[in-house]
């Protein structure tokens, strides 16, 4: 995707957007109601976030109709929109500018203090801690996130610092549509191969995405990474950046001290703070590590920075708990990349302690399956048992001869395919007291914990 250039939110007029149910979509439409911009929209289904937008002031209609459109000045379109929505094809009949979500919410963004973070993995959870940071520390920044965040109760808002958070989404390329003041790169790897090809074309668009940024702007980057670390000694020789990295490696100008739950520090010129987090892994204290980072860039003290993080409790579908029966907890992960896998199990192996962790994973598209089968496996092994479903499609058409067989193939002992209609009574039967079952991938399979817990009730 070719970088764009930013629009006003002046020069939009009256937006519709085509998909306006959609986490994403949403976010950008609730915060151009609160700026006063006309909106309207519509969805396939009657979702409650449609409700909420129409109490605010959105006109919302369910389904599709070219009628829908109104008199609408701009048309903003879900990526999940297909090419024959008849909305989608009468405002391309009419002429009307046609925008990417991230397009609409660059131009939502103004003059305000932008901070950006991208990455392959993480980008939900590290935008949900800086938007909790922020606002504990006393700030009111606008925020979008890809998830929704309970501590802030909505994950869109517009605030009154002039500090503007946002995920960046790599996927598409869609990232390269913003102009950050400060980036946060959580991680880099090759994924979305559908839509890059090669890796080297997802480094590149990461090298694209460093230089938005302006002579006087910042990047953030995890010196535990490889790829964030390369992509930062990449933007260092360009020599227009200043580049601050944060993690356990003696590189980094933030220090993460990660001594396990109830023991994790960060050290930097301003000294060395306590970290309280409630989400346990060694990622999400890494995620926490950038969220400080960046409050002290834009001026919090270090020290109510890391008491702010006391406060977050997770973003939605991040390490999620759906409940607990029998005493088994169970938790809910979006995680669709093996390093997001295994950064899950072993937040769940943290939890379990002694106790055996259970995990029921359904992968998402047939080109990652292909692309990364032995890696998905590898990363299943560290469960006791590891149930897999069959692929999720999404956007996809299938793959001759890539089918969940190809992650099969790599289980250890306690793993095996399963059916979707197998899948809840095996987890119940194998799990006992103290243990941790786990639903994983980024399709339908969210949709077992609750009928895991009410199995386990019942």
């Amino acid at each position: 995707m070719t970088p764009a250039s930013i629009r006003s939110q002046e020069s939009l007029g009256r937006v519709h957007f085509i998909g306006i149910g959609g986490v994403g979509m949403s976010a950008v439409a609730r915060i151009m109601v609160a700026r006063g911009v006309t909106v309207s929209g519509s969805d396939a289904k009657d979702l409650p976030v449609m409700a909420e937008l129409a109490a605010a002031g959105a006109r919302i209609a369910v389904g599709y109709r070219a009628s829908n459109l109104g008199d609408a000045q701009t048309v903003v379109a879900g990526s999940a929109i297909r090419a024959d929505n008849p909305e989608l094809v009468a405002a391309r009949d009419s002429g009307l500018p046609v925008l990417h979500r991230s397009e609409a919410l660059a131009a939502t963004m103004g003059d305000d203090v932008v901070v950006t973070v991208a990455g392959t993995h993480g980008k939900s959870t590290t935008t949900s801690m800086i938007a909790v940071l922020l606002q504990g520390a006393g700030l009111d920044p606008s925020f979008a996130i890809g998830a929704n965040v309970p501590a802030l109760g909505v994950n869109a808002a517009h605030g009154a610092s002039g500090i503007f958070v946002a995920e960046a989404d790599e996927s598409d390329g869609s990232f390269l549509n913003y102009r950050p003041k400060i980036a946060v790169v959580t991680n880099v790897e090759p994924d979305h191969l559908d839509y890059y090809g090669t890796a080297e074309a997802v480094y590149e668009s990461f090298d694209r995405f460093t230089e938005l940024l302006p002579e006087d702007g910042v990047l953030i980057a995890c010196a535990d990474d490889d790829g964030a670390l390369a992509l930062a000694e990449r933007t260092k020789a360009r020599g227009t950046t200043r580049v601050l990295l944060y993690g356990t490696s003696d590189r980094a100008d933030l220090v993460l001290h990660d001594g396990g739950p109830g023991h994790v520090e960060v050290s930097s010129a301003a000294g060395r703070f306590a970290l309280e987090l409630q989400v346990p892994g060694r990622h999400n204290a890494l995620n926490a590590a950038a969220a400080v980072a960046v409050a002290l860039e834009l001026g919090v003290d270090a020290g109510a920075a890391a008491r702010a993080l006391a406060d977050f409790s997770g973003a939605s579908r991040r390490f999620e708990l759906k409940g607990e029966a029998r005493g088994v907890r169970v938790f809910d992960d979006y995680a669709h990349h093996p390093t997001e896998v295994r950064a899950a199990l072993t937040a769940a192996r943290s939890v379990a302690g002694t106790h055996r962790v259970h995990v029921v994973f359904q992968p998402h598209l047939f080109s990652r399956t292909r692309e990364f089968a032995g890696e998905f496996a590898a990363a299943l092994n560290l469960a006791d048992t590891a149930l897999v479903l069959d692929i999720y499609p999404a956007r996809e058409d299938p793959i001759p001869g890539v089918t969940s067989q190809l992650i099969g193939d790599h289980l250890a002992s306690g793993g095996r395919l399963v059916a979707a209609d197998e899948a809840v009574a095996a987890l119940v039967e194998a799990a006992g007291p103290g243990d941790i079952i786990l639903t994983v991938g980024a399709g339908d399979v969210t949709s077992f914990g609750p009928q895991i817990v009410q199995a386990l009730d019942g």
